[in-house]
């Protein structure tokens, strides 16, 4: 995918080059992550934008009452619905490494088939249809969601994921972010 020329002005920062705000979160980023992602060293010549994203994806994982694991279903179906292969790959790596994801079910995300678990199936259609149809589920999308015994707080829960991950997939569809090393083994390969 190749970025937009009228932001290819900008350079991606890091905790040196940045000032204020965003000298300030490229830093913390630094020492909890052990490394800068590319994605934030874009957002963060707006620092709004990078600290709007950073508290809306630190309540979704506090609050959202998903398990890690349905955390990246909707991670991931809202990164693949957006094309946003820097987060696929991204959160791939977080499903795998760190969530608990089962190799099947990121397989399946990932390709696009149904996923072996019926109930992140359902989360996965979920929020690839309030992407696809802007927020609007049918009432039989709606039912099968509750019915796998999700709850109306956390259809709300995905909604802030989804605005989460439109900033980051958005900023990344602009800037073009090379993939960082730790999400390298994850990238999307390129559709033939």
């Amino acid at each position: 995918m190749s970025a937009s020329s009228f932001i290819n002005t900008l350079t991606a920062l890091t905790p040196a080059t940045a000032t204020g705000t965003a000298a300030a979160q490229l830093a913390d980023a630094q020492s909890k992550m052990g490394f800068v992602p590319a994605m934030y060293a874009n957002m963060a010549n707006a620092p709004a934008v990078l600290s709007t994203y950073l508290h809306g994806y630190g309540l979704f994982r506090s609050d959202s009452g998903f398990s890690p694991a349905e955390q990246e279903v909707v991670f991931l179906a809202t990164s693949i619905a957006n094309g946003c292969d820097y987060c696929t790959a991204a959160h791939s790596m977080v499903a795998d490494k760190m969530s608990g994801v089962p190799a099947p079910v990121l397989q399946a995300i990932r390709s696009g088939t149904t996923v072996p678990d019926s109930k992140l199936e359902v989360l996965r259609a979920t929020t690839t249809a309030l992407v696809l149809q802007r927020g609007r589920l049918n009432d039989a999308q709606a039912r099968a969601f509750y019915g796998a015994g999700y709850t109306e707080h956390q259809l709300l829960y995905i909604v802030l994921a989804l605005a989460v991950k439109t900033l980051s997939n958005y900023s990344n569809h602009a800037f073009d972010p090379l993939l960082d090393a730790p999400f390298a083994a994850y990238a999307v390969s390129p559709k033939a």
